[in-house]
């Protein structure tokens, strides 16, 4: 999968979020070869099907062609009342739609959550899991990436110091780009 552009999604609109922080650091130790690059999803308007026929927001178009141009996607998110934030929610529809012209189609994906708890966003992993199997992204299974406790990763600067994590997370996209390889062929 040499030269191929693997997409960031980012479920958190916050300035400071974690998740952000946890894209950083995959960016930042991405094996040669491959670039990553963070999708922003924090302007899309809301999806409404009445935009499928007319008055389309310029911002879908630009969403929908820069995921379309990559070669699969990882999805780093929070947990918000045991599912995934809204702005995520919204990004997979209107990736999704019209229906029949989805630009997730068959891309290879990867989940990676997180909390500020114990329970390490659980809930928003599987759940995200659900719809990505309804639009036929192929999800790498293992390792499940659940990180607890996230606030406690990183310094004041933002930079991840938790060695075992960072380890983890290194090993994680290897195994990423590995299965997305075999798919890619």
């Amino acid at each position: 999968m040499e030269n191929k552009k693997i997409g960031i999604i980012v479920g958190s609109i916050r300035k400071d979020a974690y998740t952000k922080k946890i894209a950083d650091f995959l960016m930042s130790n991405t094996p040669s070869g491959y670039q990553l690059e963070k999708i922003e999803i924090a302007d899309l308007p809301i999806y409404n099907q009445d935009y499928d026929d007319a008055n389309e927001p310029e911002n879908y178009a630009e969403f929908r062609n820069k995921v379309k141009g990559m070669d699969g996607i990882i999805f780093i998110t929070p947990e918000h009342n045991r599912s995934v934030p809204a702005a995520l929610k919204n990004a997979l529809d209107v990736g999704s739609r019209p229906y029949g012209k989805s630009v997730w189609d068959n891309k290879p994906a990867m989940v990676i959550s997180s909390s500020i708890s114990g329970i390490s966003g659980f809930g928003a992993n599987h759940h995200l899991r659900q719809s990505l199997a309804f639009l036929n992204m192929p999800t790498l299974q293992q390792p499940e990436i659940y990180l607890a406790n996230v606030q406690d990763y990183f310094n004041e600067k933002g930079e991840l110091v938790k060695e075992d994590s960072a380890k983890f997370l290194k090993d994680a996209l290897q195994s990423y780009i590995d299965f997305a390889e075999k798919l890619l062929k």
